[in-house]
C-alpha cells in the first residue's frame, strides 16, 4: 500500500520484516519527488490573497528570527526588566509588603506552568507564527493592565518630610505610632497586578515553546543551534534594556503630567518615579509585532526539503515508531499518552533536570548578585545593580552565542552535544570557587560589630549618646563617621545639623562619633560624618567580577545546546511538547524556588533586622559577609554537581537510532530481498 508516495508495509501483515521496514521509514522519511511531506503547508508571506512582493523578502528563517528576537526583547524588557526595577516603587505607592510583591512576581511563572503543556501540545500541529501573533497581543495586553493601577489609584500624596538628624525635642520620630488596624484601599490593586502577570505568562508560553520549535523546523540541523542561540541571546538583551529604561524613568516624578513634584527631589525618601511610562511604551511596541507574525505562512518555503534531509536522532526506545504509528498528538485524548512518552524518556528527563538545577542557580544570582556586591564590597545599590548587569547580561548572551556557533560549526550530534554540556558545566563549577577567595570581612558598624566609643552594647543601635534622639530603626540612611565607623543613620550617630555642598551631604555636631583615627597633617576634618557607607578596605571586587563573568559565560554555554539536545532526543512530532515539559520543570524546580532558596540563605546571614514600632521584622540592614559567601558557594556548588551528575547520566543512557548510512543501506537491501 502506498500513502503520500511513501512505502508503508504496516498494512501488509504477511511481511516477515514489518518491524525493520517501520524503522527504516520512521528513521529517515523520504517524500516522493516534488511532493512535500504531509502537513507541511508552505506558502507566501501575506494575508490571504494579499501577498505583496516586498513581504516575500522576509519569508525566510532570517525574517522570522528577526521578529522572534524582537518579541523576545520586549518580553524580557517587561517581565525580567521593568517589573524588577519597579517593584520597590510599587510597594511604596500601593502599600504592599514584600511577601505580596513576591506573589506578583510568581504569578507569571504560575501561568507559564499551567499553560505551557497545553499550548505546546496543541500548537505542535497548528500555525505556530499565528500563535506568536497571539503571544504578542497578550504580552502587550499584560503590559497595559500592569500600568492601569497608576491611572486608577489617584494622585500620589507624599506626606510630610522625614528628618534624618537627631531631633532632641522628638518632633519627628515621636509622631510615629503603631496602627495595625488601618488599611488602605490601594492594596486592592494587588489583584490587578496579578492579573497582568497572568496575562504576561499566557503571552510568554508560546514564545519559548512553539517559537523555538518553529526555528528548528525551518533550518538545517547544523544551523539550528546558531539560530536558537541568537534568539536566546536577544532575549537577554531585554532585561538589560528594561533596567536601563526603567531606571531612567524613575528619575521622572510619578505624576509628571500634573507637575506636582516641585516640593521634593529624587534623593528624598518620599520620591516615587514614573514606573508606568515604560509599560505603555512596551504595550504599543509589542502590539506592532502582531503584523509580521500574522503574515508568515504555516511553514516557511523550503521547510519540506529541510525536513526530508534531517536524520532522526531520537533516543532509541521505540517511542518514535509508536508516535508515528498511532498518530499521537492529533486529539486531546492523546495528551496523557504523549506526556507519558516524554516522562518515560530517561535522556530527556535527565537533560531537563540538569537544565532546571542550572536555572535555579542562574535566577538566584540574577536576583541577589547586586545585593551580594553591595554588602560584600561596600558599594551603593545603584552601582551594584550596574555591575551585576554588566557581568550577567553580556556574559549570558556571549555564552549562548558562542555555544550556538560551536555546535553549528562542528555539526555536533546529540551525543557530542551532551559531552559539550558536560565540559562547560565542569568549568563553570571550578570558576564558582571565586566566592571562597574573594570574600570580604565586615567594616566596623556602631551598635552591630562594635560599641559607641566604649558605650552601649553590641546588637543594640541605641546608646547613651543617642538615647534622647528617638531615632527610627526602620529609616536606614547610613553615614560614615570621621572615625571610620559606619552608623545606621545620622540620627543614631547623634548628628543635629547638616550642610549640602555640590549635592553631597555632610553632618556636624554628632555626639556619638569619635575622633579621626588618622588625623590630616595640615587641616582639621571639616565634618563629622558623610552620607553613605564607609569606603571598604577590600580590594577583591575586580578579581571577583572577572572570575564570575567567565563563570556566567560557561554556565550559559550549556543553555542553547541543552535546548538542541532536547529537540533531538524526542520524536519529531513531540518537539514543541518536549519544550513545554521543560518549561514546567524549569519553573517548578528552577526559577520559582531559586530566588526563594537564595533569599533564605542570605537572610540566614543577617545580623541586623529592621524592626518597626509594631515590633514587626522587615528587611535586613546588615549581613555577615563571610557567612553569606559560604552559603552562596554551597548552594551553587551543590546545584552544579547535581547538574553534572544528570548530564553524565544522560550521556550514558542515550542510545542513538541505527540510522547511519551504512545501516540504512543494509536495511533497505534486506527489505528489498524479502519482497523479491
Amino acid at each position: 500500500m502506498k500513502r503520500e508516495g511513501i512505502a508503508n508495509l504496516a498494512f501488509e501483515p504477511s511481511s516477515p520484516d514489518l518491524r525493520l521496514q517501520s524503522r527504516v521509514s520512521v528513521s529517515r522519511p523520504r517524500p516522493a519527488p516534488g511532493r512535500p511531506p504531509p502537513e507541511c503547508e508552505e506558502g507566501p508571506c501575506g494575508w490571504g490573497s494579499f501577498t505583496p512582493r516586498a513581504l516575500q523578502l522576509c519569508n525566510n528563517p532570517e525574517g522570522y528570527l528577526s521578529a522572534y528576537s524582537l518579541l523576545a526583547v520586549f518580553q524580557g524588557i517587561v517581565v525580567n526588566g521593568l517589573i524588577n526595577v519597579s517593584i520597590s516603587t510599587i510597594e511604596k505607592r500601593f502599600e504592599l509588603n514584600s511577601s505580596l510583591t513576591g506573589v506578583i512576581s510568581a504569578s507569571y511563572d504560575i501561568a507559564f506552568c499551567v499553560l505551557s503543556l497545553f499550548v505546546s501540545f496543541f500548537g505542535e500541529r497548528g500555525h505556530k507564527p499565528r500563535w506568536l501573533a497571539f503571544s504578542s497581543f497578550m504580552i502587550g495586553l499584560g503590559s497595559l493592565v500592569f500600568a492601569l493601577p497608576h491611572f486608577a489609584g489617584g494622585i500620589y500624596q507624599f506626606g510630610s518630610k522625614l528628618e534624618d538628624t537627631c531631633q532632641v525635642s522628638g518632633t519627628s520620630s515621636a509622631n510615629f505610632t503603631c496602627n495595625t488596624s488601618k488599611e488602605s484601599s490601594l492594596s486592592n490593586y494587588l489583584y490587578v497586578f496579578i492579573l497582568a502577570q497572568l496575562l504576561l505568562g499566557v503571552g510568554g508560553t508560546p514564545l519559548y515553546t512553539l517559537g523555538t520549535a518553529f526555528i528548528d523546523d525551518s533550518v538545517p540541523k547544523h544551523k539550528s543551534s546558531l539560530y536558537i542561540g541568537i534568539g536566546y541571546a536577544m532575549s537577554l538583551l531585554g532585561p538589560a534594556l528594561g533596567y536601563v529604561l526603567g531606571g531612567q524613568l524613575l528619575n521622572i516624578y510619578i505624576d509628571a503630567p500634573l507637575q506636582t513634584s516641585t516640593e521634593i527631589e529624587p534623593d528624598d525618601p518620599r520620591w516615587l518615579g514614573a514606573w508606568w511610562i515604560a509599560f505603555l511604551l512596551c504595550c504599543f511596541g509589542t502590539w506592532l509585532l502582531i503584523v509580521p507574525f500574522s503574515c508568515f505562512p504555516k511553514h516557511l518555503p523550503g521547510t519540506a526539503k529541510v525536513q526530508s534531509e534531517k536524520i532522526s536522532e531520537t533516543h532509541d526506545d521505540g517511542s518514535e515508531a509508536f508516535v508515528e504509528d498511532r498518530n499521537i498528538g492529533k486529539n486531546f485524548k492523546d495528551f496523557p499518552v504523549a506526556l507519558l512518552i516524554l516522562l518515560k524518556n530517561p535522556v530527556l528527563m535527565c537533560l531537563i533536570i540538569a537544565a532546571s538545577t542550572e536555572a535555579l542557580v542562574a535566577t538566584g544570582f540574577a536576583t541577589f548578585l547586586p545585593k551580594f556586591i553591595e554588602n560584600q564590597f561596600g558599594q551603593s545599590s545603584s552601582y551594584s545593580a550596574t555591575l551585576g548587569g554588566i557581568v550577567l547580561i553580556p556574559g549570558a548572551a556571549l555564552g549562548q552565542i558562542i555555544s550556538g556557533i560551536l555546535v553549528s560549526k562542528y555539526k555536533l550530534d546529540c551525543k557530542n552535544i551532551i559531552k559539550f554540556m558536560l565540559g562547560t558545566c565542569s568549568v563553570a563549577l571550578l570558576l564558582n570557587t571565586v566566592f571562597l577567595f574573594s570574600k570580604c570581612g565586615n567594616e566596623p558598624f556602631a551598635g552591630v560589630s562594635e560599641t559607641y566609643n566604649g558605650t552601649g552594647k553590641l546588637q543594640n543601635l541605641t546608646a547613651p549618646c543617642n538615647a534622647n534622639c528617638n531615632c527610627l530603626r526602620s529609616f536606614y540612611y547610613p553615614v560614615c563617621g570621621r572615625d571610620e565607623v559606619q552608623y545606621f543613620s545620622p540620627c543614631f550617630a547623634g548628628c543635629t545639623s547638616f550642610t549640602v555642598q555640590k549635592r553631597k551631604k555632610t553632618y556636624q555636631k554628632c555626639s556619638c562619633i569619635g575622633l579621626p583615627k588618622r588625623l590630616p597633617d595640615t587641616e582639621e576634618v571639616p565634618f563629622e560624618a558623610l552620607a553613605g557607607k564607609c569606603r571598604t578596605q577590600c580590594t577583591f571586587l575586580p578579581l571577583f567580577l572577572g572570575f564570575f563573568f567567565f563563570a556566567v559565560v560557561f554556565t550559559f554555554m550549556a543553555v542553547t545546546p541543552t535546548t538542541v539536545a532536547i529537540l533531538r532526543c524526542v520524536p519529531n512530532k513531540q518537539r514543541s511538547f518536549a519544550l513545554g515539559v521543560q518549561s514546567v520543570f524549569l519553573r517548578l524546580v528552577g526559577t520559582i524556588p531559586g530566588p526563594i532558596l537564595f533569599g533564605v540563605a542570605i537572610d540566614s546571614s543577617c545580623t541586623l533586622w529592621d524592626i518597626n514600632k509594631c515590633d514587626i521584622k522587615g528587611a535586613c540592614w546588615v549581613y555577615d559577609n563571610s557567612k553569606m559567601a559560604y552559603m552562596l558557594i554551597g548552594i551553587s556548588a551543590a546545584c552544579k554537581v547535581i547538574t553534572i551528575i544528570f548530564i553524565v547520566t544522560a550521556f550514558c543512557l542515550y542510545k542513538p537510532p541505527p540510522d547511519d548510512s551504512a545501516t540504512l543501506q543494509k536495511d533497505a537491501e534486506t527489505v528489498s530481498a524479502v519482497h523479491m
